[in-house]
């Protein structure tokens, strides 16, 4: 079932009240609250949410995955994967269904323990396979080659899950001293990770 009519204006009366709380709390507690931080944090969560609801309405009034693509500055293809709902053939059941749960707070946590060099704690979840392809050692070499083609890293955005078959594939923003790129990291219908990079933006 789509949204209804009130859904994004409910999210947009949410969104203000919200704003209006961080300006307050920003005010009575001074910059670098954790109050503010919490506070900035949930207003993501709901733009998050009204974003995919604006696109669900967009859809059902007509508009095509090449016109959203276009106002969200990425292809087709790419904002069908962030936002459409596709229909497993095998089952007819939606895909999006069968997302990992938690999955992108797994990979962003993950992305952190190897940045931080917290192998051990990267390699946990690993599959079989993956733990044959990727030692600890490997992991570092891999993060030493990337800091020479990009440079030092800076920073992290907010990712987001989608599925592929079998797959959850979570991708997240990833800012570096010489170039922007993204962390990936993909999940089998277990949940063990069988498949971590670091790709340029534009990588399907």
């Amino acid at each position: 079932m789509g949204p209804s009519r009130d859904d994004l204006g409910q999210l947009a009366d949410r969104l203000g009240a919200k704003a209006r709380e961080l300006a307050v709390a920003r005010y009575q507690t001074g910059a670098g609250s954790s109050g503010a931080v919490r506070t900035a944090s949930e207003i993501a969560a709901l733009a998050a949410a009204a974003l995919r609801v604006a696109v669900e309405e967009a859809r059902s009034a007509g508009r095509t995955w090449q016109e959203l693509g276009d106002v969200l500055g990425v292809t087709r293809q790419a904002a069908f994967q962030r936002f459409g709902h596709p229909v497993d053939p095998r089952t007819g059941e939606l895909m999006s269904d069968a997302i990992v749960p938690g999955a992108t707070e797994r990979a962003t946590q993950l992305l952190i323990d190897w940045i931080e060099g917290s192998y051990d704690r990267v390699t946990a979840d690993f599959s079989q396979v993956m733990s044959e392809k990727m030692s600890a050692d490997g992991l570092a070499d891999a993060w030493a080659q990337l800091a020479g083609l990009v440079g030092r890293y800076e920073r992290m955005g907010e990712g987001s899950a989608r599925q592929a078959g079998d797959l959850t594939i979570v991708d997240i923003p990833m800012s570096f001293e010489a170039s922007e790129m993204k962390g990936r990291v993909v999940y089998d219908k277990d949940g063990r990770v069988t498949g971590l990079f670091v790709l340029r933006p534009d990588a399907l």
